[in-house]
């Protein structure tokens, strides 16, 4: 894609962004070429139309201009409510005069629809992205893919490891990566998996040793035994104790690593205080688009988990 489309935020302080925004001039040339720039939502009226502050000036977008679907009646008013106080990208559609000061008409939609013309149009399965965390539900993460695009990654797309919460992973606000899983213009939607990037069952345990003791996380509580977390793509297994509680923090000391049944052996040692925010993420791939991934590690007897990018 030769042009970028960044979640929104991230041109509100670029030199050409203020530039833009500084001037009648800078507004008129932005409709012209119909740039996308970004404000700050000052307040949302009675009718749902959004202030925005650009530059010394202040600009309206109306209601049905707030958000790609709010005018079929897709999206809800919510979208609009919850910009209030935050970056948002639109295009000038129109520059009057009020109070002798330029009074600039704003789309958010047309710079949506702009951005996610051209993801449709040049993204392919496979494909890794930078998005922007702007929503946690316990099916999933709701993403800013750029201009405020929205996308859905699934709670079971997130990691490996099962998780009780998108949380458990994401903090609202955070910078994360993705991979385009499919994309349908028809709906005009693009979906996403993350778990792909955060390595293979033999790249998350190349790091252990039988005979460490390490921290972990309770993740599942099964007559058989525990699961304990290692890492958001690692788990092991650990005997019943009724100390184990799911989301429990706890020390493990590793008895075995069993690479043919992908399988480690571990044995609780002591509960640890529980961790205020998500541990930082590490991506074994940043750049680039899968075509193929697979978790299990060669002459594993078991399946594992696989993902093959079409298109």
């Amino acid at each position: 894609m030769t042009k970028r489309f960044p979640p929104e935020g991230r041109l509100l302080h670029t030199p050409e962004n203020q530039a833009a925004c500084a001037s009648a001039d800078g507004l008129k040339q932005a409709m012209e070429t119909e740039a996308i720039l970004e404000g700050t939502a000052l307040l949302c009226t009675p009718e749902h139309d959004l202030i925005v502050s650009l530059g010394p000036y202040q600009g309206v977008i109306p209601r049905e201009e707030a958000a790609l679907g709010i005018a079929e009646g897709v999206t809800r008013d919510i979208a609009i409510l919850s910009r209030v106080g935050k970056p948002v990208c639109f295009t000038v559609t129109g520059l009057s005069e009020k109070d002798g000061q330029p009074h600039p008409i704003l789309s958010r939609r047309a710079a949506q629809q702009q951005a996610l013309t051209a993801m449709l149009e040049h993204w392919k399965p496979g494909q890794i992205i930078q998005a922007s965390v702007t929503h946690l539900d316990p099916f999933g993460a709701f993403v800013d893919i750029g201009c405020g695009v929205p996308s859905l990654i699934g709670v079971e797309n997130i990691s490996v490891s099962r998780i009780p919460h998108p949380s458990v992973r994401f903090r609202v606000g955070q910078e994360i990566l993705a991979v385009v899983l499919d994309l349908d213009p028809v709906l005009g939607r693009i979906y996403l998996t993350h778990k792909e990037l955060l390595g293979t069952w033999a790249e998350n345990v190349a790091p252990f040793q039988p005979g460490m003791t390490v921290p972990g996380v309770v993740r599942g509580v099964k007559d058989y035994g525990v699961f304990v977390e290692l890492t958001p793509n690692l788990s092991g297994l650990a005997e019943r104790d009724p100390r184990l509680t799911e989301g429990a923090r706890v020390s493990v000391y590793l008895k075995a690593i069993l690479p043919e049944r992908m399988k480690i052996k571990l044995l609780a040692i002591e509960l640890l205080p529980p961790l205020e925010q998500p541990q930082p993420l590490h991506y074994y791939i940043q750049e680039g688009r899968l075509e193929h991934w697979k978790y299990a590690p060669p002459g594993c007897v078991k399946v594992g988990m696989e993902t093959i990018f079409a298109g």
